[in-house]
């Protein structure tokens, strides 16, 4: 399995047709996020950009997840494939049976 770097253009005003997908599309992560497919996924403070890190056997399987993104039609992606992707792990605090 590799890694995929997708790095989405966001349009410059956000119309209601925009707005009213946010709900679904942040359902639609959540669901991937749950899957193990997707990575990550960050929003540039200007929302001209975003960044999500895939999991994927191929470009194709990214491009097929992605085309599932409710914003998608208001998004423009580009697709690297990485050599790596280096990340700090949530520390999931242990706790004592005792």
């Amino acid at each position: 399995m590799s890694q995929y770097m997708v790095e989405f253009d966001l349009p410059a005003v956000m119309d209601d047709g925009f707005t009213n997908r946010i709900p679904a599309q942040r359902l639609k992560v959540e669901e991937l996020m749950e899957k193990g497919f997707l990575l990550s996924y960050s929003l540039s403070v200007d929302r001209q950009k975003l960044w999500c890190i895939f999991k994927a056997d191929s470009e194709l399987e990214v491009m097929e997840s992605i085309s599932e993104f409710p914003l998608i039609k208001y998004m423009t992606p580009m697709i690297t494939e990485l050599m790596f992707h280096n990340m700090v792990a949530a520390r999931i605090p242990l706790f004592s049976l005792n």
